[in-house]
């Protein structure tokens, strides 16, 4: 598997720089509820893997996304030794939700190569940002050797983690919540989508309730 750099977006921007989250997060939840299976229809010829493939992916979730008038934005750059990917969901209302930016190395530098670091790349992003499970695949293929990596184990406070976000009262103790959440989760994707679709619901739950004071 090649070498992958993952770099948070600034917490910030990811959740808080935006007045409201409310209309994003509840259309997302929705979306997700209706994703396809992302099907392992491509094969690696070097490892004899079935994998999930970019269109795979897309084709899993673009359909609910759109249903819930989200729109899938993805944007590439490239130096001379990495390709930076970042993933972005953007709603009707104007709210959005970036994934981060992934860079990876480039392998060859030819066409091919960047071409091929740029798609390994988007399809990552993508599978992190809305939490898509997918074999390790041709990234083998990519940078010509495997390696078998025992996964940290999650944090012993993940419970208090999660209590933390779901009970805070205020936006600023939200984001406290997520701060600490988000840094320790770093590394397990799923967890970590799991803990920000909780930090975005009670955001939207702090804002409703808020919106409710200020009418009353």
């Amino acid at each position: 598997m090649r070498d992958v750099a993952f770099v948070a977006a600034p917490l910030d921007a990811t959740l808080y720089s935006l007045v409201s989250m409310k209309e994003i997060a509840a259309a997302l939840v929705k979306a997700q509820t209706n994703f396809a299976p992302a099907l392992k229809s491509s094969t690696n010829p070097l490892f004899r893997t079935k994998y999930a493939d970019l269109a795979a992916c897309i084709g899993a979730v673009i359909e609910a996304l759109n249903n819930a008038e989200i729109a899938l934005m993805q944007t590439a750059t490239a130096t001379k030794e990495y390709v930076t990917v970042e993933t972005r969901l953007l709603h009707v209302s104007g709210e959005e939700i970036t994934g981060g930016a992934l860079s990876l190395p480039i392998i060859k530098a030819d066409p091919q190569g960047i071409g091929s670091a740029i798609t390994y790349a988007r399809r990552y992003s993508l599978m992190a940002t809305l939490g898509i499970a997918g074999e390790d695949d041709d990234g083998n293929d990519a940078s010509r050797h495997k390696k078998d990596v025992e996964p940290d184990a999650l944090p012993s406070n993940l419970a208090a983690m999660y209590s933390a976000a779901e009970t805070a009262a205020t936006s600023e103790q939200l984001q406290a919540a997520w701060k600490a959440g988000a840094h320790a989760l770093m590394g397990h994707t799923e967890e970590y989508r799991k803990f920000k679709n909780a930090v975005l619901l009670r955001k939207a739950q702090i804002l409703k309730a808020s919106g409710d004071a200020a009418h009353a």
